[in-house]
């Protein structure tokens, strides 16, 4: 998977792209990457060089997974995001 510059398509794979990613997705944080880009990362195919052991987290049996596993954490992080913003000021503020 591959998040254009302008971070508003998702190329999944070479016939897939999912367009249309909110700003708001990569203002919920985890640490310090948004949730979508740690999902990008984690959903990697990789292969260990020296045991061959080939890691794919996609699933045969449920094709539409990573699309549908995409979809949750753009929504939970643009709700998210909205919540947040409608807090009184009082609930935003770090203790000092």
């Amino acid at each position: 998977m591959r998040l254009s510059k302008d971070k508003t398509t998702l190329a999944v794979n070479s016939s897939l792209t999912l367009a249309g990613i909110l700003p708001e997705t990569f203002e919920y944080r985890l640490g310090n990457r948004s949730a979508l880009e740690w999902v990008i990362d984690q959903y990697r195919v990789t292969e260990d060089a020296r045991s061959g052991i080939r890691s794919d987290p996609n699933r045969e049996e449920d094709p539409e997974y990573i699309i549908r596993l995409v979809g949750q954490v753009v929504r939970v992080s643009v709700e998210t995001v909205g919540v947040v913003k409608s807090l009184p000021k009082e609930f935003t503020r770090l203790p000092t």
